[in-house]
C-alpha cells in the first residue's frame, strides 16, 4: 500500500482540482457540462437504436404474419371465384365444391439458421409439429419457391431447400408447360439447373419456370426462377439449362410452409395403388 500512496494521493488531488475548478470557474463548469450532456446524448443515441432494432425485427415478424394471413384469405377467394365461375359456365348450381388439389392454406415461420455456403444446405424454422407442420411440407418464400420440409420437432422444423442436391423440384415452363426436375449443382446459391427439356422444345432466356403441380408438395403456379442460360451439343438429345433462382437465400428471413389438406388423403391413395402393382 506504501508504494502505491503517490498514486492515490495523485487521483485525490485531481480529484479536488476538478471540483474547484467546477465551482469556481464558470467557463469550465460549462465545458464540463457540456461534455457530460454530449456523452449522455450519444448514450441516448445508442440506447434508441437498440430499442428500434428490436420493434423492427417485431415489425417483420408482424408483416409476416399479416401477409400469411391475405395469402391464405386470397386462396380461398381464389377458390370460390373458379369455384363460382365453373358453376355459372355449367348453368348448374349443385355440388358446388373447390377442387381437392388447391385446398391448401400456408403456416408462417421465420428463419433462425441457414447455410448457403455447403454442398448440403439446411434451413431451420422457429415452428414445427405444434403449429401443424409435418415433413414433406412444401415451403415459399415472397419471391418462390424455398424447400421441402424433411423433419420437425414441437418447435422446430428443418427444411432441405433449394440448394440442396437431395431434393428434386418439379418444375415446368409457364408459357408452354413443358416439364423437367430443377436440381441444384451444388456451386452457386443463385442458380439451379432445369433437366431434362427435350432440343425439340422452344424457349428463351428469361422465360419463367414455375412449379408444375404434378406432385403433392407444391401447387401449380409458384414461381421458381427464370431462364438464365442453355447450350445443347449435336449429340445431345437435353438441354443444359441454368436457372437464375427467384429467391435470395442469403437474405431470406421469413417463409410460408403449404398446408395441403388433402396430403394424407392423397398419399395413403397413391401407396395402395403401388403395393397392389408390386403384388401383380
Amino acid at each position: 500500500m506504501i508504494r502505491y500512496s503517490v498514486v492515490f494521493l495523485f487521483i485525490a488531488l485531481e480529484i479536488i482540482s476538478l471540483i474547484l475548478i467546477s465551482n469556481n470557474k464558470g467557463y469550465q463548469r460549462s465545458v464540463m457540462l457540456s461534455s457530460g450532456n454530449a456523452m449522455v446524448g450519444r448514450m441516448y443515441e445508442m440506447t434508441n437504436s437498440f430499442v428500434e432494432f428490436f420493434k423492427l425485427s417485431e415489425a417483420n415478424d408482424n408483416l409476416a404474419n399479416e401477409n400469411t394471413q391475405l395469402r391464405n384469405r386470397v386462396v380461398e377467394l381464389e377458390n370460390k371465384l373458379s369455384t363460382l365461375t365453373d358453376t355459372l359456365n355449367s348453368v348448374s348450381w349443385k355440388n358446388v365444391s373447390v377442387s381437392p388439389e388447391k385446398e391448401y392454406s400456408y403456416i408462417t415461420a421465420k428463419v433462425i439458421r441457414n447455410t448457403t455456403h455447403l454442398s448440403q444446405n439446411y434451413i431451420t424454422l422457429n415452428k414445427g409439429s405444434n403449429e401443424g407442420i409435418t415433413p414433406d411440407m412444401g415451403v415459399v418464400g415472397e419471391e418462390g419457391v424455398v424447400g421441402i420440409v424433411k423433419s420437425v420437432s414441437p418447435k422446430f422444423s428443418v427444411v432441405i431447400p433449394i440448394l440442396n442436391p437431395k431434393i428434386l423440384i418439379s418444375s415446368k415452363f409457364k408459357k408452354n408447360d413443358y416439364s423437367g426436375p430443377l436440381v441444384w449443382n451444388g456451386k452457386d446459391a443463385r442458380f439451379a439447373s432445369l433437366n431434362d427439356i427435350a432440343r425439340h422444345v422452344r424457349f428463351s432466356l428469361g422465360d419463367t419456370l414455375i412449379t408444375s403441380g404434378l406432385t403433392k408438395t407444391f401447387p401449380e403456379g409458384i414461381m421458381i426462377g427464370t431462364i438464365n442460360d442453355y447450350n445443347i451439343k449435336e449429340s445431345d438429345a437435353y438441354y443444359n439449362i441454368q436457372v437464375k433462382l427467384a429467391v435470395n437465400f442469403r437474405t431470406l428471413t421469413h417463409v410460408k410452409i403449404i398446408n395441403y389438406k388433402n396430403y394424407r388423403e392423397q398419399s395413403v391413395l397413391e401407396q395402395t395403388a403401388a403395393d397392389e402393382g408390386k403384388k401383380k
